[in-house]
């Protein structure tokens, strides 16, 4: 990276539009929010974060590494999941709010799949969502393709 003479940099991701598009869908287990990027025509990546991150937090690398994107976007249509909460612009969790295992989040992947109507999917899940998208792989291993895990969060160089 080149020398920025000391200033600092900041992005606000939240605002930095991709062209996707955001869906939020209501499961046996709550709601979850989808971001779509790409053609629905294309083989479906289905990503998942980390705790306490989002699709945005934690796959910044691949969306601000035109190379990567590029890349990506030719041959996929990518479908971010964000848990329960983690949304961009999600209100606080109410503290009374059932709070849901890691099963019922494996659920919600299968779930939203049906949503869009995916038959067979790549997965993506960085530490936390690549366990849940193991316990998603586990259950509906007729549906996946390719497994990819990643043990921290994605960079671009």
């Amino acid at each position: 990276m080149g020398d920025s003479g000391g200033s600092v940099v900041s992005i606000d991701v939240e605002r930095i539009s991709f062209g996707g598009k955001e869906h939020h869908i209501q499961t046996n287990y709550g709601p979850v929010s989808v971001a779509v990027y790409g053609d629905h025509d294309k083989p479906a990546l289905v990503t998942y974060p980390d705790i306490a991150l989002n699709h945005m937090s934690c796959f910044q690398g691949l969306l601000f590494c035109p190379e990567a994107a590029s890349l990506l976007l030719h041959n996929f249509c990518i479908y971010h999941i964000s848990p329960p909460g983690h949304e961009l612009g999600a209100a606080p969790i109410s503290p009374n709010a059932p709070i849901p295992s890691v099963d019922d989040l494996a659920e919600q992947v299968a779930e939203v799949l049906d949503f869009f109507g995916l038959g067979s999917v790549m997965c993506f899940g960085v530490t936390a969502g690549a366990y849940i998208l193991t316990l998603f792989a586990v259950c509906a291993s007729s549906k996946l393709i390719c497994y990819i895990y990643s043990l921290s969060t994605i960079t671009c160089y």
